[in-house]
């Protein structure tokens, strides 16, 4: 049945890939355009291309400014020491633009408009969760982007941009309406397999989106947190007080799964393997879990050499030497047979174990409810049973550094440190969190072409050509998005 299951999969994967893997020049209009396709295959196009944006570009950019990849080269420049250097100017946010605007978004819209015409609310409940979550990453990614005037094909192809506090409002109010859609009595059809994410019959699938939706929701307030936290506790209190339903296992993390075929490896895998020696692992993130022997080394690295049960990773702006570096391993790359890997690993783009360090951290800050504590450990403890640490050793590392100490600003420091360990290839949200806390704490690259780390992206050249009138290009990647307020 497994075997099925992944011939399914490599189906639906190889399929989607082949529809939006074209590169648009335009924020509105894509020329493959699933507008009259069967519903079933929109929804397949779109959880595809968020499985693969979630593994691609913004990964790497964001992965490599929070110091978890490092950039390498055997020989000239590579594109990952500069953007270890943060020379990410617009040109390079093209194609990430138009997979969020011209594929996923549209994708989005048009399963949307097609469920409200067939009278199939489970599907535009679904379509608006994931649309929430696809502009919760653009807005943490550039700040203020076109909302209103978006997905409007021909009609509007330049569209103006909203406040990014703006469009936070309204995505808890997309999030609501999503929820409350999946939860209908009835509709005429029903996501079931032909999703990537969450599949299966939706009867018991539908409960995973409820799961995410208010998950996500909890994110969201999170980042309210140094610029408004009083607002931040009261909406968090108010949802975990209600009778939503959260993540309660690894079973429940918005992931999107992938197998060993062409075509339908994970976008991680597929980068690593066209473009060797590009990434390693960076010192930041190998020293912290060096300093405590954490057991989800063998998983997140290789051993240097191998074997050796060492693990060493590059500083940032260190001169280039991949050979000297441990290398992404199974955690991201899938199992490994002899010198391949299967690229079958997941793409975890919301896990439980951020879950649990979300409430750790509001229970600490805002006194929400639950303790702190137990939340550390389970976060802990989900991402290692995620990575696939033996029981007994998750018990070893919880007695050694499983306990918040000191004061709150020292135990917020502990809970940011774990969180930043356990997500590991998350796409954005570590940056997120170190631009909210200043954690973990990190010492900016030698070589960076910037004295600060970068606080959002610049907007992609493509915008500033196409859209003038309403896309300006800013003064620098020190400008903020609306709830980043640290110093």
């Amino acid at each position: 049945m497994k075997n099925i299951k992944n011939k399914i999969l490599a189906s639906i994967l190889l399929v989607a890939f082949l529809v939006t893997g074209c590169e648009f020049g335009d924020t509105n209009e894509n020329p493959n355009s699933l507008l009259n396709a069967p519903i079933e295959q929109q929804l397949t196009s779109l959880t595809v291309s968020i499985g693969f944006f979630a593994g691609s570009d913004v990964n790497r950019y964001s992965s490599l400014i929070m110091q978890q990849y490092s950039g390498q080269s055997t020989g000239a420049t590579t594109q990952t020491q500069f953007y270890e250097q943060f020379q990410i100017v617009g040109s390079d946010l093209n194609n990430t633009w138009s997979s969020l605007y011209a594929n996923i978004l549209n994708d989005a819209e048009n399963i949307i408009k097609a469920a409200g015409a067939s009278n199939s609310p489970h599907y535009s409940g679904v379509a608006k969760i994931l649309k929430a979550y696809t502009y919760q990453l653009a807005v943490d990614t550039w700040g203020s982007i076109p909302y209103y005037d978006t997905q409007q094909l021909s009609a509007n192809v330049k569209p103006k941009y909203d406040s990014d506090e703006v469009i936070y409002t309204e995505l808890v109010k997309l999030l609501d309406q999503g929820i409350a859609e999946v939860n209908a009595t009835t509709s005429t059809i029903s996501p079931n397999l032909n999703s990537s994410i969450y599949p299966g019959a939706f009867s018991t699938t539908k409960n995973n989106w409820i799961k995410f939706a208010n998950t996500l929701k909890l994110r969201i307030f999170l980042h309210y947190s140094e610029k408004n936290p009083a607002f931040a506790k009261t909406k968090i209190d108010e949802l975990l007080n209600s009778s939503a339903s959260f993540f309660v296992s690894n079973s429940d993390s918005f992931q999107m799964n992938f197998v060993d075929a062409a075509n339908a490896r994970n976008p991680i895998d597929q980068f690593e393997t066209t473009r060797a020696n590009y990434l390693v692992a960076n010192a930041k993130i190998v020293n912290m879990m060096n300093a405590k022997v954490d057991p989800r080394r063998p998983f997140y690295f290789t051993q240097l050499p191998a074997n050796s049960g060492l693990y060493v990773g590059a500083v940032a702006g260190a001169p280039a030497s991949p050979g000297s570096y441990s290398k992404l391993h199974t955690y991201l790359r899938g199992t490994q047979t002899e010198n391949e890997y299967s690229g079958a690993a997941p793409i975890r783009m919301l896990t439980f174990a951020e879950y649990n360090f979300i409430r750790a951290e509001a229970s600490l800050r805002f006194s929400s409810p639950g303790t702190a504590q137990t939340f550390f450990q389970e976060g802990i403890r989900a991402s290692m049973l995620s990575a696939g640490v033996d029981p007994a050793a998750i018990t070893t590392y919880l007695a050694a550094n499983g306990t918040l100490t000191g004061t709150p600003a020292q135990q917020l420091e502990q809970i940011i440190n774990e969180k930043f360990i356990a997500s590991y290839g998350v796409v954005l949200e570590p940056w997120s969190d170190f631009r909210r806390t200043g954690y973990p704490v990190l010492t900016l690259p030698s070589n960076a072409v910037v004295p600060y780390f970068p606080r959002s992206f610049f907007y992609p050249q493509s915008e500033i050509d196409l859209n003038p009138e309403n896309a300006k290009q800013k003064t620098g990647m020190n400008v903020k998005v609306f709830w980043d307020t640290r110093p």
